[in-house]
């Protein structure tokens, strides 16, 4: 694209971070300093997005999956998840965002529970980026939980099958009130979603990068909304020249 054409912004771009132990390892160090690393790369992005005029940004940092990595694994990314929501909510009082988390909190622990508890509370009604993290999340679940939602209020007569409409399958979801990704980024050269958005990336436009997550930047987001911008959202292909 030309340095003169303005590229259009998408309003939310969703990210899943991949490629933080595969970084790590390349460089010698454990899995974990990956992670520390990978959670470094998340803030700067952040930033960068919100200076872009993106104003949703989704990452997908702990999935329900992660769960049968190794225990030592498991229990170093809760540490960093602990240490990563005292410096998130820093960063959204000086950055004015609004964070929320997705997921099944229920599987958290309850002291990761009540950080997030206070994050939320504390950044809802900041006027920045839009930050949602997903942890302990799946889409299946995501979907399931929903699902178990509106079956109840059938149950309890509050609703009749027939009012089930996509809409109200959207406002049970944990992105409820978040507008759908335009844009979904996938890093260190993976092409799959793993179960990530299932219902909210219908018509989302996908980009892969070969670059491991610790190594994103500000240039590699420019890249990415670059390549969106090459796309025909009417249509769902490459634009014609």
């Amino acid at each position: 694209m030309s340095e003169n054409q303005e590229l259009k912004i998408p309003a939310h771009v969703a990210i899943i971070l991949d490629g933080n132990g595969r970084w790590a390892k390349s460089k010698g160090m454990p899995r974990n300093y990956g992670h520390v690393q990978g959670a470094k790369t998340v803030e700067v992005i952040c930033e960068e997005a919100y200076k872009m005029g993106i104003q949703y940004l989704t990452v997908y940092a702990f999935s329900t999956e992660n769960w049968n990595r190794p225990k030592d694994e498991v229990d170093a990314l809760m540490k960093l998840l602990r240490n990563y929501m005292k410096t998130c909510l820093t960063t959204a009082k000086k950055n004015r965002m609004c964070v929320r988390v997705l997921g099944d909190k229920t599987g958290l622990d309850d002291d990761i529970r009540s950080r997030i508890e206070e994050l939320e509370a504390a950044t809802k009604d900041n006027d920045g980026l839009h930050f949602q993290i997903a942890l302990n999340y799946g889409g299946r679940d995501e979907i399931l939980r929903a699902v178990k939602k509106i079956s109840q209020k059938v149950k309890e007569g509050e609703i009749e099958p027939g009012d089930i409409s996509e809409g109200m399958i959207s406002d049970m979801l944990d992105t409820h009130g978040i507008p759908e990704p335009d844009l979904l980024i996938r890093t260190c050269n993976e092409q799959r979603i793993s179960n990530f958005l299932l219902w909210q990336l219908a018509y989302t436009e996908f980009y892969f990068t070969e670059i491991a997550w610790p190594d994103f930047s500000k240039e590699e987001l420019v890249k990415a909304v670059e390549a969106y911008n090459h796309r025909d959202r009417r249509y769902g292909r490459i634009k014609e020249e």
